[in-house]
């Protein structure tokens, strides 16, 4: 039998007088989170009430839950529960006892540490956060034993306390706040429905605000991935994303073994206005909201990542310190990549043409992934689809290579801007041959990456070269009669030249293409420029050039050349030198746009050239 509870006065055993200035000046700013401690501490008692009852076979049928009651008129604000209680031993054992050694030890310890709110619960304060908006504080216990006594303990924010019987004869506790005239807005329920919202939307006991039902008591995540409709997981995000598209897809976590971590994350449809540099996950802790800022949980490269995870094993009031250094953090980072990984290889096999739309929106997180994870790469490196200009318009690697191998065996051919390279992919396309489409601001980088990762493999911009199988065979080998024992190939060469001499870094090279629709090609050497780009955007090569040493590469089969060869030898010179200029700027303009004033001069001569015609 139980003692019975007499009137007792005495100090909280903290070691020091100052224990509720310093709650109040480190947390004040996050004082909201009073409210989650003290719906989670009631949370918890329901909780040992039903293990007790399970053990004990104690036969208890009640509907369990948390209340919350706002009394304007008194200044209070109430949460109560019908869990396990307390005696008044336990009353001075969890009530009483706060594990600090002292204030100084304390304030020197956590001085600088940036997360304030996460100095709760370190030293059991859970419930000693009331403080930071009550001046007084009461509670109205009594322990599920039968024999038990109810206890009411007070305290007005010093370090003293009263115990005295309580007619209490209700199972459970009741928390009671007495608000100071600074916190009379957690009177109001519109703003401490927003609080339990925020915290406490999906714990597994109804909450109720004045007898409603405030709470979602079985998340999807709770729920076997079986059993749930692509409608519910839609409903679901929508529940916790009310503005935004419907997900692009989502991963649904139950893993029990070597750690617990349950939760729903979701790719989301990505606008202007989605910040991919902020984390988006809402973190938990047995259903109760711990942060929705914990990136250390993600990926770099999964930011954009939404939805909850629920991890049992990490403590309520876990801090950005714990998180970084915690083992088992850095494991739920490589399982939620490992997963992702998993399921843009189960899209891609799935559907090829429904994973296209979605394969838009990630495959820059996909490809940063990749290059930061080898683990990551190993997994989808070959369902990674890339645009193409073949008929199937995406294409894997190991696809484009095995096509490729008969033409150009072990080499990528690519385009980085469809519309200032569509001559060199109508070049392409005539021959049959295909070049895949390279064109977001990871892709240089990612280029790379590939060639190091497969040092056969090697990329080719399609404007870097003119490749054999765009070539036809060269009839400007035959000696041309009154041209001093010079090929055909040997005088246009010449001629370009002398008309070009004036453009530094300027090459000519004379080829034979099979499609004569395009009289000349500016080539840019695909090592020279990668190194010319690297270099400028490193800030070391600001007045580099990209055209500093460059090929005109002139087809012969070219009726514009014959042109320029048949006006040469009837001694029109000046209109020659005319066409040549225009098929030189013609050239430029599918890389650069031409400077002020060489388009004006371009302009200029293509009023004249077409008043020839």
């Amino acid at each position: 039998m139980t003692d019975k509870v007499k009137r007792e006065e005495g100090s909280i055993s903290i070691h020091t007088e100052n224990i509720f200035p310093i709650i109040k000046k480190w947390l004040y700013s996050d004082k909201d989170i009073f409210l989650r401690e003290l719906i989670s501490n009631a949370v918890d008692a329901i909780h040992k009430l039903q293990n007790v009852n399970l053990l004990e076979n104690l036969q208890l049928a009640d509907e369990y839950k948390v209340n919350i009651h706002l009394d304007k008129e008194a200044g209070t604000l109430t949460v109560s529960d019908n869990g396990i209680g307390m005696t008044a031993e336990e009353v001075r054992k969890y009530i009483n006892q706060v594990a600090f050694s002292s204030a100084e030890d304390f304030i020197e310890k956590f001085k600088d540490m940036e997360d304030k709110n996460q100095i709760i619960g370190h030293f059991g304060l859970g419930f000693y956060s009331s403080f930071m908006v009550a001046d007084q504080v009461e509670i109205r216990t009594r322990s599920y034993q039968q024999d038990a006594e109810g206890v009411h303990w007070q305290c007005a924010g010093t370090t003293s306390y009263t115990i005295d019987p309580d007619e209490r004869q209700e199972r459970g506790t009741e928390v009671v706040l007495h608000l100071n005239d600074e916190e009379k807005e957690f009177l109001e329920a519109d703003r401490v429905r927003e609080i339990i919202i925020k915290f406490c939307n999906f714990l597994p006991v109804s909450i109720c605000l004045e007898g409603e039902e405030i709470n979602d008591k079985n998340p999807l995540w709770t729920r076997s991935a079986s059993e749930i409709s692509e409608d519910e997981y839609k409903e679901f995000y929508r529940k916790l994303y009310p503005m935004s598209d419907d997900p692009l897809f989502w991963i649904h976590f139950n893993i029990d073994y070597p750690f617990n971590l349950k939760g729903i994350v979701y790719f989301p449809h990505l606008t202007h206005e989605f910040d991919v540099t902020k984390s988006h996950i809402k973190l938990f802790c047995n259903q109760v909201f711990v942060s929705d800022n914990t990136p250390e949980l993600i990926p770099e490269f999964l930011t954009p990542l939404q939805g909850c995870l629920d991890a049992p094993d990490l403590p309520l009031n876990v801090s950005r310190s714990y998180l970084q250094n915690e083992p088992q953090v850095r494991k739920i980072r490589e399982v939620i990549s490992s997963r992702v990984a998993a399921k843009v290889v189960e899209l891609a096999k799935k559907d090829r043409e429904a994973f296209t739309p979605i394969w838009e929106d990630i495959h820059s997180f996909v490809k940063y992934g990749m290059m930061r994870e080898d683990k990551f790469y190993d997994k989808v490196k070959d369902h990674v689809i890339y645009r193409s200009t073949g008929e199937d318009k995406y294409t894997t690697l190991p696809d484009y290579l095995e096509r490729a191998k008969e033409k150009h065996e072990n080499k990528v051919y690519y385009a980085n801007d469809e519309g200032t390279q569509a001559t060199y992919l109508k070049l392409f396309k005539s021959q049959g041959m295909e070049a895949v489409v390279l064109d977001a601001m990871i892709d240089n980088h990612f280029i790379q990456f590939l060639e190091m990762k497969n040092p056969d493999i090697k990329f080719e911009r399609v404007d870097s070269d003119v490749t054999e199988n765009l070539l036809d065979r060269d009839p400007t080998k035959e000696i041309v009669e009154g041209a001093d024992n010079k090929t055909k190939g040997e005088r246009i060469e010449q001629i370009f030249k002398d008309e070009l001499k004036e453009i530094n870094g300027l090459h000519i090279r004379i080829e034979t293409l099979k499609d004569d629709s395009v009289p000349g090609m500016i080539l840019l050497n695909e090592q020279s420029r990668r190194f010319k780009e690297m270099t400028r955007m490193m800030g070391q090569g600001e007045g580099s050039d990209l055209f500093a040493d460059h090929t005109l590469m002139v087809n012969t089969a070219s009726p514009a050349v014959d042109k320029v060869l048949k006006l040469q030898d009837s001694g029109d010179s000046e209109t020659a030198g005319l066409l040549i200029e225009q098929i030189y700027d013609l050239a430029m303009l599918s890389h650069q746009a031409l400077n002020k004033e060489r388009m004006a001069t371009f302009l200029e001569r293509s009023s004249k050239l077409m008043g020839m015609i």
